[in-house]
């Protein structure tokens, strides 16, 4: 971990992300891609200690309340945030100047800011968003070693909507020959709707690698799949796409069960429901 300062928080998008680099060790993160040009070790977190006050001055300066997003590089929940608390301040401003938000991890620590999240959420809108890749318990634990399983985030999806905040799922990426299976899919979207899930948003049937992400997967494919890197070498060259060998069959699945479920699969609708800032009747808060 070391501390820089940053010039802005925010993107033209209103996102942010509070930290560089991350901790949780997924085995396929785009994040590690060399096109992002991160002059640091990925593990060797970057801390913006200026976040904060950053924060504040652009909040201020905003003369539209709108949504603010976080976690789509970094997750805001990694071990660290524990002591340094960044996500908990930022989460602190946000409702304290009257933003929304909509905030993506794979950490069931986002529980330690339940109460705050849902005092943004009455006062305007929160949403949760959950990465879920692989529905099996171990093989979760090969993919993505440093988090909460999945069966773990889904409880945590639960104990959301038993408070009143939306949530919304990531099912991305499926990995080739891995859990690109019916029977993934079933069990995640079976989680989804046990928790109630508003949206599950999807780009595709299986991965995207780059340079710096291909080379760390290979060697994570190497440690627990041998010959399993020749198979991915030999079918999809140094492709950037990677679509899973059962893509249209899984395709048609989800968007069924989805159909089924009530759970909206639409990005764009997704996506426009999480942009969109909400204001509803002011209530008295605590924080």
């Amino acid at each position: 971990m070391h501390f820089v300062q940053a010039k802005s928080i925010l993107s033209p998008k209103n996102g942010m992300n509070l930290y560089r680099g991350c901790q949780h060790g997924c085995i396929y993160c785009d994040a590690r891609s060399l096109c992002y040009q991160m002059n640091h070790p990925f593990e060797d977190i970057g801390v913006k200690e200026n976040a904060l006050p950053l924060l504040e001055q652009a909040l201020r300066a905003k003369r539209k309340k709108c949504m603010i997003g976080t976690g789509a590089m970094s997750d805001p929940y990694m071990p660290l945030e524990e002591k340094l608390q960044l996500t908990r301040g930022a989460l602190e401003l946000i409702h304290r100047y009257g933003f929304g938000v909509a905030i993506q991890t794979k950490s069931c620590r986002i529980l330690r800011d339940l109460e705050l999240l849902k005092a943004i959420n009455d006062q305007s809108k929160a949403v949760v968003q959950m990465t879920l890749t692989t529905y099996d318990e171990r093989l979760c634990r090969m993919v993505e070693p440093n988090v909460s399983t999945t069966c773990q985030r889904a409880e945590a999806l639960r104990k959301f909507r038993d408070a009143g905040i939306p949530t919304v799922v990531w099912l991305s990426p499926l990995l080739p020959w891995l859990n690109d299976t019916p029977e993934n899919i079933l069990g995640i979207l079976e989680y989804c709707r046990g928790a109630g899930v508003k949206g599950i948003i999807n780009f595709g049937m299986g991965l995207t690698l780059r340079d710096g992400d291909r080379e760390y997967y290979y060697a994570a494919l190497d440690r627990h799949f041998p010959g399993l890197k020749q198979r991915y070498i030999q079918t999809y060259g140094n492709a950037y796409e990677l679509p899973s060998p059962n893509s249209q069959a899984l395709w048609q699945l989800f968007h069924e069960k989805c159909e089924q479920y009530g759970i909206w699969h639409d990005n764009d609708r997704i996506f426009s429901y999480m942009m969109t800032f909400e204001e509803k009747e002011k209530q008295m808060s605590f924080f």
